[in-house]
């Protein structure tokens, strides 16, 4: 778990994503003085009786005969595939292809938290807006929706272009489509729109941030979710949030990536703030995430824990922090109003925190982990 370090540029304060990536792996050239001959895996199928021999002779190596018909999987060199081509004893030969999986997964999150029960039933978010207030969602991304949205960043003027990928990983959880793709979302029916106040390298400015609230109260929206945080209060940022309140809009935010120090409060700006619900990390087994921010603030947990999402480029991974429990509240507050249109945003917010489950000590569980299905009845 990677911890982000809070920034302060000038008299500018900056949010650091509540966030950390798994398992990023980087890839590196490696420059010789001889080049090498492009190898690659194939199928090869033959007339009549598989002759290995004929591969190998060619600089290939037989990876796999199949036992029901007349063929091998094996690595050739490029130079190879033409001469296989032209003997008269192979049929064909083929490059060996991806493929995907294209059946859709429902991360544990969703299951935990009881939100595939609630879809179940048939409420899975409809006419509920939830802005998502981060770097950005991929617009284009298969398994998400969105709707509009608006950027406050200098320099990256689409909301809907995520250059560090935590907006999409996080709308996935929220509102991950349901359909044979991807992964699925807590709310799948859920409007989804991107409000980016923070920029590729995860950065954001207070007055940014402030901004995107005040849009999200403009257009109306029903839930802001809030996957951020920053170690110093701001009175602007304070009166945004309790704008966005007193406008009827629920703020969700992260706890915060701090762990625990004992007693000492940790938990981050904006989720200290009393108009906002503030949101801490368990993981499958409702143990408190070590990177878990505690404090008297905090109201509710939700699994953070190796949480698989959408990225940008159609793609899906894995991720820890309580920015991915947010989203998990957030989506739960989706369905609860989806369900009841008439709930203010203190009720539904009171609904979830008198519905969780009950974990130990408030300073470190806050209430408890949501149950959507009990919030819901």
């Amino acid at each position: 778990m990677r911890k982000h370090m809070w920034k302060v540029a000038g008299i500018m304060l900056v949010f650091a994503l509540v966030f950390s990536f798994n398992n990023i792996a980087q890839a590196s050239v490696q420059k010789g003085a001889e080049q090498k001959a492009e190898v690659g895996e194939y199928l090869i199928g033959f007339k009549s009786k598989v002759d290995q021999n004929v591969v190998k002779s060619l600089g290939g190596k037989v990876l796999h005969e199949y036992m029901y018909m007349n063929v091998v999987h094996a690595q050739l060199p490029e130079q190879a595939v033409a001469a296989l081509s032209n003997n008269p004893n192979v049929a064909y030969v083929e490059q060996d292809h991806t493929a995907q999986a294209t059946s859709q997964t429902t991360p544990y999150g969703i299951t935990h938290i009881n939100a595939d029960d609630v879809q179940a039933q048939g409420t899975t978010g409809n006419g509920v807006k939830v802005a998502i207030l981060d770097t950005g969602i991929d617009g284009a991304h298969e398994d998400l929706n969105v709707t509009g949205g608006e950027s406050f960043v200098s320099g990256e003027p689409n909301a809907l272009v995520d250059g560090n990928g935590h907006g999409t990983h996080v709308a996935g959880t929220v509102a991950g489509v349901d359909n044979t793709l991807g992964v699925l979302g807590v709310a799948p029916s859920t409007e989804l729109y991107a409000v980016k106040v923070l920029n590729s390298d995860g950065s954001g400015s207070y007055s940014g941030i402030a901004q995107g609230i005040e849009w999200a109260i403009s257009n109306n929206m029903d839930i802001i979710n809030m996957s951020l945080g920053g170690s110093r209060g701001s009175a602007t940022l304070e009166q945004a949030v309790n704008n966005a309140d007193n406008q009827g809009l629920l703020v969700v935010a992260a706890a915060g990536n701090e762990g625990s120090q004992g007693k000492k409060n940790t938990i981050g700006y904006p989720a200290k703030y009393a108009a906002a619900m503030a949101v801490g990390a368990v993981d499958g087994s409702n143990n408190r995430a070590s990177f878990s921010s505690v404090g008297s603030e905090l109201e509710v947990m939700a699994p953070g824990v190796d949480i698989l999402s959408s990225i940008p480029g159609n793609a899906y991974d894995r991720f820890n922090g309580t920015s991915m429990a947010t989203p998990h509240v957030a989506g739960a507050a989706a369905l609860v109003l989806a369900d009841n249109p008439t709930l203010t945003n203190d009720q539904i917010r009171q609904t979830l925190i008198d519905t969780a489950i009950p974990l130990g000590d408030s300073f470190y569980y806050g209430n408890g982990v949501i149950d959507v299905q009990a919030a819901v009845q």
